[in-house]
């Protein structure tokens, strides 16, 4: 049993109700919150050499029996999840160190950082799909404190959107896990693996595995449910946009990872075809939004949609392959438009404004921080040997294998627009010559809080990019388990299966 797996869920949820029971001392409250997520990121890489050498980890709650109790599960995609959820609420503290105002800070903004980290990790950890709901639930409760905290008209406007339409995709999500529970009796991902695999009515499963592409769908800002997405990112505080950029829509796909690699792989099969116009209307829709915003955070909010789109062709190129450039992609995503947001943040912070028309000679004033946009817009755009290459590559090379040549041409052009539109911001916030009314001697010049956790994750999409090979193979392992659902019932229940825990049980 590794219990262990319940530290990262006890350490910041105890440390949020202690923050907040001290808030009455702001740098105390920080000193907590940097260490909690600090202890998430350390226990989260050694949990990655854990799984990456000896497999799966597993533990009940309460010590009951799966599938009766509460499984945790920590296999290759959930250590890679919760070690890139860790370093970016890491960096995220540590940028809003130098950005958040105290008075923000008085409004409980640390202990709703650790509040949503809990519910992330619970997310990944979770080996039942009520949990998975329930821990989308705390996630919505800390997204939505944060997305509206200050008050100000456009934050309350992004938070209703927001709010209104995640409420509904957790709507479709509830329906969906309680028709699968009519059909199979169990939630137990393990369990519903074993089970699924031998009921008579396919046409039934394959439609109730619809409401789970629905909702998760919703939650990773899909076409056709998107519209909120940038809408609202832009509206809070920078460093918040930075972590909702890089994290929230990917636990929706690793929900759609999860559920359908391990709970509906037979549906998976079905529905790959659709999967993969999604996401090719994905990326077309959210790159030609990019291109028509005038804004640095709403250009950025559109290109979440679009490259969500190649995380989610993956898992409509149905297999291990698909499966490892989609999740390789997913972790190049997650650095690199968290520091695109902390880096053109930053640049908003100094010129006091977002709005491309009225900012501009960044370059010559703050050369770092433009080094640091180039570098990490090139690797979104894909060019190598940045991060950004090696995921499309591997893309692309499934796509033509399986003869997709439609979706492969869309992800080639629309890193071809990502491109042009990246160097747009470019060109209008640190290459042109400033407007007359901005005055850059006036402004104030970047500091070491704003600069450093760009800069670390810009590095760390280049160590990437020039050492893929580990990325890759931990990706492929990760695509493995995922997939591997005999595994999963015998790491769960026993060699035996869940079923014949079920039955001993009811047989005493």
């Amino acid at each position: 049993m590794a219990n262990h797996l319940f530290l990262p869920l006890l350490v910041p949820l105890f440390s949020a109700l202690l923050a907040t029971l001290v808030s009455q001392r702001p740098v105390l409250v920080r000193v907590i919150a940097l260490l909690a997520a600090l202890f998430n990121l350390g226990y989260s890489g050694w949990l990655l050499w854990i799984v990456g050498s000896t497999g799966r980890q597993i533990t009940q709650a309460s010590s009951y029996a799966a599938p009766f109790g509460i499984s945790l599960v920590a296999d290759g995609l959930s250590a890679i999840m919760l070690t890139l959820t860790a370093l970016l609420m890491t960096v995220t503290i540590v940028y809003s160190f130098a950005t958040v105002s105290a008075e923000r800070e008085r409004f409980f903004y640390y202990p709703l950082l650790l509040l949503m980290l809990f519910g992330c990790s619970g997310a990944f950890l979770t080996g039942d799909l009520f949990n998975l709901y329930v821990w989308f639930e705390v996630l919505l409760v800390a997204s939505f404190g944060l997305i509206t905290l200050g008050g100000e008209r456009a934050q309350l406007e992004g938070g209703l959107k927001y709010v209104v339409l995640n409420l509904f995709g957790s709507t479709c999500f509830l329906i969906g896990a309680g028709l699968l529970y009519g059909v199979a009796g169990t939630l137990n991902m393990a369990h519903l693996a074993e089970r699924l695999g031998t009921l008579q009515n396919p046409t039934l499963i394959t439609a109730i595995a619809g409401f789970f592409l629905f909702a998760f769908s919703s939650k990773a800002g899909l076409v056709p449910v998107f519209f909120w997405l940038p809408t609202s990112y832009h509206t809070p505080a920078i460093p918040v946009s930075a972590l909702f950029s890089g994290l929230l829509t990917k636990v929706g796909v690793y929900a759609l990872f999860r559920v359908f690699g391990t709970v509906f792989p037979r549906e998976l099969e079905r529905y790959g075809s659709l999967i993969l116009v999604i996401a090719g209307l994905t990326m077309i829709v959210g790159v030609m939004g990019a291109m028509a915003q005038v804004e640095v955070r709403r250009i950025l909010s559109f290109h979440i949609v679009s490259q969500v789109g190649y995380m989610i062709m993956g898992l409509g190129l149905v297999g291990v392959a698909g499966l490892t450039a989609g999740i390789l992609y997913m972790v190049h995503h997650i650095i690199v438009k968290t520091a695109l947001f902390l880096i053109g943040g930053a640049a908003e912070h100094l010129s006091g404004t977002g709005e491309l028309k009225r900012m501009g000679g960044m370059a010559r004033r703050e050369p770092i921080l433009a080094a640091l946009w180039l570098l990490a817009s090139l690797s979104l755009a894909g060019l190598p040997p940045l991060s950004g290459f090696f995921g499309k590559l591997g893309l692309i090379q499934t796509g033509v294998q399986q003869q997709q040549w439609l979706i492969v041409g869309v992800s080639v052009a629309v890193s071809l627009f990502t491109l042009f539109s990246m160097l747009k911001i470019w060109n209008e916030v640190f290459w042109k010559k400033p407007p007359a009314e901005l005055d850059l001697s006036a402004l104030p010049r970047a500091t070491l809080g704003l600069l450093a956790p760009g800069a670390l994750l810009v590095v760390l999409s280049i160590v990437i990019g020039f050492g893929a090979a580990p990325v890759l193979e931990y990706s492929r392992l990760a695509a493995n388990q995922l997939l591997d659902t005999q595994g999963l019932v015998r790491d769960v229940c026993g060699p035996d299966g869940c079923d014949a825990v079920t039955t001993t049980v009811s047989g005493r």
